[in-house]
C-alpha cells in the first residue's frame, strides 16, 4: 500500500510540474502527455514501434480519464477552501470525501495504465522497467514516468 501511495505522490508531482511547465498558451492534451512518456520510455527501454503505438493508446486513453478527475478535483479543492474560509464543518468533510474519491480514481486510473503498459514488455523490458522505478526519486520513476509497474511486477514504491 505504501508503494502505491508513493507512486501516486509521484504521479501527481509530475502530473503538477507539467502544468507548471507550459507555455502561457494552455495546457498539454492528453495526447500530449501520453506522446512525452512514450518518448522517454522508447528512449529508455527501446520500444518497438508496435510498442509505442500501444503504449501511446494506453496512456491518452489514461490520460484522458485522468483530465476529467482533475476538473472535478479543482474544483472539490476550492469547495475545501471555501468550506475551511466559513468554518463550514460538514462542508468540509463532504469536499474531503470527494478528494479523497477523486485521488483514488486517479490512482486507479494509473494503475491501470501502468498494469496495460507492463504487459506489452518484453521480459528484458520489464526488468529495466522494475530497476528505474526501484531508484525512486531521483531514478526513472521520480521523474513521474512508470508510476507503478503493475500486473504482478515489483512497484518501486
Amino acid at each position: 500500500m505504501k508503494r502505491v501511495l508513493l507512486s501516486f505522490l509521484f504521479a501527481s508531482v509530475f502530473a503538477t510540474t507539467l502544468t507548471f511547465a507550459q507555455p502561457s498558451g494552455g495546457a498539454p492534451t492528453p495526447a500530449d502527455m501520453a506522446q512525452r512518456r512514450v518518448n522517454f520510455l522508447a528512449r529508455q527501454l527501446t520500444l518497438t514501434t508496435a510498442q509505442q503505438q500501444q503504449a501511446t493508446t494506453i496512456f491518452t486513453n489514461s490520460a484522458t480519464a485522468d483530465a476529467s478527475a482533475r476538473a472535478s478535483l479543482k474544483t472539490a479543492h476550492q469547495a475545501l477552501t471555501d468550506a475551511v474560509k466559513a468554518n463550514n464543518i460538514a462542508g468540509i468533510d463532504q469536499a474531503a470525501a470527494t478528494i479523497g474519491n477523486l485521488t483514488a480514481q486517479l490512482s486507479a486510473n494509473d494503475g491501470k495504465a501502468d498494469a496495460a503498459f507492463y504487459q506489452i514488455l518484453t521480459p528484458d523490458q520489464q526488468s529495466k522497467y522494475t530497476d528505474f522505478q526501484s531508484q525512486g526519486p531521483g531514478g526513472f520513476g521520480g521523474r513521474g514516468f512508470g508510476r507503478g509497474a503493475g500486473a504482478g511486477a515489483p512497484h518501486r514504491q
